[in-house]
């Protein structure tokens, strides 16, 4: 009844209203941080500063990332489809992931923040988020999650931006003959057209062991740029095992980092976290 009382009082105050300017605006505006760098690729004759075009580009990426979040979480419009075409749009064709697979494992962790057995995210090889995870670990795995406090920014360098459209490219290969397939091939179709822009753009340009830098570049850092998101959020907050209400399971398991315009633009929004798991569909602003 505390969450019912609650959610009553953050509808009656309209937090839970469509902000159809603002996604108007967020979506214009980081469209047109994309065009930059792309005419900045295509002008500037200069590899030390396209390298730096590679790190602004990971910020950009950052933003589509933040805003696909928004919509699979109902959060832009109040369709499921345009939420969808939002997603596939920001997801598969500007970053090359599928919207709707990640969603699925994201939806799991909001289900079960931190909980044992029901969280994906505190379920890793490599990683250890209590005494007994890290005890059942053996060979290689024992070694890093000894060292995991100094070698979590390694690790976030390589594996998210290497490992997530890799991962894409397999899982919506194998499930192209599932009940949804209409779906993973929209999306299928989006992800190979932005992988080939993407890479046809660089190479274009820059040539391509060059573009292979830049591309290492940007990946490498959006990885270390999404750790710095997700990591504040959750990581050290208390594991749970015994059953507990919708609203203490939210915000027992969450932290929010301080309010400030850069922290806003850099987390986009989930330095709110406790905000956002109580209503994943309220928008951001």
């Amino acid at each position: 009844m505390d969450y019912v009382t609650l959610r009553k009082q953050v509808n009656d105050a309209g937090l839970l209203e469509r902000q159809y300017g603002y996604y108007a605006w967020k979506l214009a505006s980081t469209f047109g941080l994309l065009a930059v760098s792309i005419f900045f690729l295509a002008k500037i004759d200069n590899f030390a500063l396209q390298l730096l075009n590679a790190v602004f580009l990971t910020f950009v990426f950052a933003q589509f990332g933040f805003i696909m979040h928004d919509a699979v979480h109902n959060g832009i419009f109040k369709g499921d489809l345009k939420n969808k075409l939002v997603g596939i749009l920001t997801g598969s064709l500007v970053l090359h992931t599928s919207s709707s697979s990640w969603f699925y494992k994201h939806n799991m962790h909001h289900s079960s923040p931190n909980i044992v057995g029901g969280d994906p995210d505190i379920e890793m090889p490599i990683l250890a988020f209590s005494e007994e995870q890290a005890l059942k670990k053996n060979g290689l795995a024992k070694l890093i999650v000894k060292y995991q406090a100094y070698l979590w920014f390694l690790i976030v360098l390589l594996v998210p931006g290497f490992s997530i459209p890799v991962g894409t490219t397999k899982m919506l290969a194998s499930n192209v003959m599932s009940r949804k397939w209409k779906s993973y091939i929209v999306e299928g179709i989006f992800h190979v057209a932005g992988t080939a822009l993407y890479f046809g753009l660089l190479i274009g340009f820059l040539g391509w062991w060059k573009a292979g830098v830049f591309a290492a570049v940007s990946h490498l850092l959006a990885g270390l740029y999404m750790g710095s998101t997700f990591a504040t959020n959750h990581k050290a907050m208390p594991l749970v095992k015994e059953k507990l209400d919708f609203l203490r399971a939210q915000v027992l398991t969450a932290r929010n980092v301080k309010s400030s315009p850069l922290t806003d633009l850099w987390c986009g929004g989930l330095n709110y976290q406790i905000e956002h798991h109580l209503f994943p569909t309220m928008p951001r602003v």
